[in-house]
């Protein structure tokens, strides 16, 4: 096989397969000292990384010693959480000398890249950085498996969760619907099924199964249309400043368990809700809300009131970035050694506290394959501009061929055709019949 270059990598379309789609080319450009596979995989019912790492180890571990050498890292650090032995034990005998696991608490948020950078190197990102302030660079288990493809990016994987008859991890077609997704671990178990794309804590609410799987879909988790976590995804910014305004009292245990408060950033929850008072819509004067992470354990876990600062603290950092607010000071507190490790939350608690304790917690990966007769690519499944269309409609195209790729010069990730077939153009999306 060629050797893996950056430019391999950028012609293949590979991003992020985790988070918000970062184009990996871009952040593979960098110096580091070390580089972290985030394997952490907190997000609750979720078990895709784990189960890709049981299926393809070779394969993760050779695309991140190649992501290894790409950054000029010293070392690669897989962070895994401690309970899954079984995966330690596959993967302890295959590492390279360059390579080693660090074992991680089984609580959330672990896969934060700031707990985690904290976790494996005792290093504090400060507010507003990225990893590389502290000589990291943080890369994600499927991302890595598509550095070692070689491949244009054509599958993801993830995994199907919650009221489901199977919960299951699969590796199906970029564009293959939801619905299909919920048939392939048994269908819905329950009369009116709802969804959280991508997880229960950073996650949103499905707006149709008919919604396609982009190359950033970590999950599907579903639901009785009636459970508890539907009706709080469901609330309007009106109503949750409203309620907030009214209830909250400035008990501020949101803050107290807020992991980027723990590592020293000013984020203070409290007092974003704190800012409801001032007006409907919430002041933006609490700038420390600009460096809210919005993992959503202020308001799953933490509020005794059953209050949202999450969406308060995510309404005032989107304010404050659209008026060009900017936090000046650059120094972190020695919060994280002296409370970070008493305070994290274990996940059964996770579970328990947001009803999700009696679904099956398993993902197996599903070995058969699976060939939609259509699939629907968005233009922008990626940080970035969307990419613009190379093909027409009625034009024959093959798996694996470009169908769009960035603006030159601007940052964006090429989109292959994911199964062979007929094109049909949309304004924002591609669509391809088998």
């Amino acid at each position: 096989m060629a050797e893996i270059t950056i430019d391999t990598i950028q012609s293949c379309g590979v991003v992020g397969a985790g988070g918000a789609g970062f184009p990996t080319h871009v952040k593979l450009r960098a110096a580091a000292e070390v580089i972290i596979l985030n394997a952490a995989e907190c997000e609750p019912l979720l078990h895709k990384d784990k189960e890709m790492l049981r299926e393809f180890p070779d394969q993760v571990i050779a695309g991140l010693e190649r992501a290894r050498q790409l950054v000029g890292a010293k070392e690669a650090v897989i962070g895994i959480k401690y309970k899954y032995h079984d995966v330690i034990e596959l993967l302890t005998p295959k590492l390279p000398a360059t390579m080693r696991i660090a074992e991680l608490a089984d609580s959330y948020p672990t896969g934060d890249e700031f707990i985690l950078v904290y976790d494996v190197t005792g290093r504090v990102i400060p507010p507003g950085r990225i990893p590389l302030a502290v000589g990291a660079v943080v890369t994600n288990v499927e991302t890595a498996y598509n550095i070692a493809q070689g491949v244009p990016v054509t599958h993801k994987f993830l995994t199907v969760a919650g009221a489901v008859r199977d919960p299951v991890t699969i590796g199906v077609p970029v564009g293959t619907s939801f619905r299909e997704a919920i048939e392939l671990a048994g269908g819905a178990t329950v009369d009116k099924p709802a969804a959280l794309v991508g997880g229960v804590m950073m996650g949103r609410l499905c707006t149709s199964f008919d919604e396609p799987i982009t190359k950033t879909t970590g999950g599907l988790i579903v639901l009785p249309d009636d459970h508890m976590l539907i009706a709080r995804y469901r609330k309007d910014w009106p109503t949750i400043s409203r309620v907030g305004a009214s209830a909250c009292d400035q008990c501020s245990f949101c803050t107290e368990l807020c992991p980027r408060y723990l590592l020293g950033h000013p984020i203070e929850p409290h007092k974003a809700m704190r800012s409801l008072v001032y007006s409907q819509t919430g002041e933006a004067s609490t700038l420390g809300t600009l460096f809210c992470c919005e993992c959503n354990l202020c308001t799953m876990i933490s509020c005794p009131e059953d209050l949202d600062p999450k969406s308060v603290c995510g309404q005032n950092k989107r304010r404050l970035m659209s008026e060009g607010r900017k936090w000046e000071v650059d120094a972190v507190e020695a919060r994280p050694r002296l409370h970070l490790d008493n305070r994290r939350v274990p996940l059964q608690r996770l579970l328990a506290k947001l009803g999700l304790a009696d679904f099956v917690n398993k993902g197996p990966m599903l070995k058969r394959p699976y060939q939609p007769r259509r699939v629907h690519l968005p233009l922008k499944q990626h940080v970035g501009a969307p990419a613009l269309p190379v093909v027409r409609s009625g034009d024959q195209v093959t798996a694996g061929d470009v169908v769009a790729r960035p603006s030159e010069g601007q940052l964006g990730a090429v989109i292959h055709a994911s199964i062979t077939g007929t094109v049909s153009l949309a304004k924002d999306a591609i669509t391809i019949e088998a």
